[in-house]
């Protein structure tokens, strides 16, 4: 059926085989298609208004990003070679990018055992960079991006401290739902009040990035995809799904070529913020199977919510991405290196925070501080007993809301 569709969308394209591509499979159906000339093409149809709505948006996204912008992007974008009306709602087909998304288990294994590129490189040729450090460098590329991109195409924009209303809000419908362990809601809400943790500067931001819009060939970052989300906003949103990493040097790798490549260095508590997106996702997920009764992912999403409930307790973590309780603050004037360890970050090297990341940061706009907020910053970690820190769900465990 997509292949027909790929046919009308496009003229000239005579399809002969089809293949998987991976997707959300609550909202899309997805395939890839090889024509006779051997050209591939990318097709996806939606399977309800709002799904319909997003890849309307991914579009008009697509279409900020003029020639010149894309050629300052170390990685490739799909570009929208058709559509047709299909069921009433717009199926969209794609240029097709080589590569294939990896899991996270994989991305680790590239990137210290990464697949021989097809042809062998000039002797000349600086060597090929580890898959994090190109991955830190795009997102870096991606967030200097300027803001008159996201604004001129008429897409959002939201300051720090609106980034920091919104979650809330988002909290509050989660917690009329009655299915969310209350430890958890106020472990959220502690994190969302604590203002200091909102102070940053706002980046053109991807806004849905997961292994699942990533593409990967032999060991090279190809591409992103999943444009929908587009906005400007908090950058912690594209670092959230790097807390599923069992490695943590891997998350350490990405924000050290992060803060190279980007104009700005990030703030020195973007990470827990990722953490607390991270765990939040969780809930956003119960929700999204409430709204759409499905029986199915709610009752996922609450396994893993009292699976995430049940690492808090274990781990004693006080708030995301803290490993442990929170250490007594030194007497003043006392020796820091005397301070209690356990949960208390190694200090860094000098002109890092505790975070591992450059400290200040100076925004653009007049809706940012502008400054790198005070206090004790905390890395990584995050409320773990397992090999991934928080329970995940993929596309592979979302059900058709048609069946």
């Amino acid at each position: 059926m997509l292949a027909a569709v790929a046919a009308a969308a496009v003229p000239g394209v005579a399809p002969v085989a089809t293949g998987p591509s991976p997707d959300d499979a609550a909202d899309f159906r997805s395939c890839v298609v090889q024509d006779a000339d051997g050209r591939r093409w990318r097709v996806r149809s939606p399977l309800n208004t709002e799904a319909s709505m997003r890849l309307e948006t991914e579009h008009l996204v697509l279409q900020a990003f003029t020639p010149s912008v894309r050629a300052r992007l170390p990685f490739h974008l799909p570009s929208v070679a058709g559509s047709v009306a299909h069921n009433g709602l717009r199926t969209f087909v794609y240029s097709h990018l080589a590569g294939h998304t990896l899991s996270l288990r994989e991305l680790q294994r590239q990137n210290t055992d990464p697949e021989p590129p097809l042809h062998a490189p000039s002797p000349s040729a600086a060597p090929r960079a580890p898959l994090a450090v190109q991955l830190g460098r795009a997102l870096g590329t991606l967030h200097s991006l300027p803001r008159a991109l996201v604004m001129d195409a008429d897409l959002p924009a939201y300051s720090a401290d609106q980034c920091r209303k919104r979650m809330l809000h988002d909290l509050d419908q989660a917690a009329t739902t009655g299915l969310i362990p209350g430890e958890l809601l106020r472990r959220w809400e502690d994190a969302l009040e604590d203002t200091t943790l909102w102070q940053f500067s706002t980046r053109v931001v991807h806004g849905d990035l997961q292994e699942d819009n990533i593409t990967i060939d032999h060991g090279a970052l190809v591409s992103f995809t999943g444009w929908s989300d587009l906005h400007v906003g908090d950058p912690a949103e594209d670092f959230s799904w790097l807390v599923g990493m069992a490695d943590p040097t891997f998350a350490d790798t990405v924000l050290e070529a992060y803060s190279v490549a980007a104009v700005q260095p990030p703030d020195r508590h973007l990470l827990r913020r990722a953490h607390l997106k991270a765990e939040f996702a969780l809930a956003e997920w119960l929700v999204r199977g409430v709204d759409r009764g499905i029986p199915s992912m709610v009752e996922n999403a609450q396994r893993m919510l009292a699976t995430l409930a049940e690492d808090v307790r274990a781990t004693a973590s006080p708030s995301p991405g803290v490993t442990g309780p929170v250490a007594e603050r030194s007497p003043e004037g006392a020796d820091p290196s005397s301070a209690p360890t356990g949960s208390v970050p190694t200090v860094p090297a000098p002109g890092h925070d505790d975070s591992g990341l450059e400290t200040g940061a100076s925004g653009h706009g007049a809706t940012d501080t502008g400054a790198a907020p005070t206090g004790p910053a905390v890395t990584g970690g995050g409320p773990a007993s397992s090999s991934e820190p928080y329970p995940r769900a993929s596309s592979s465990e979302t059900e058709d809301p048609r069946a």
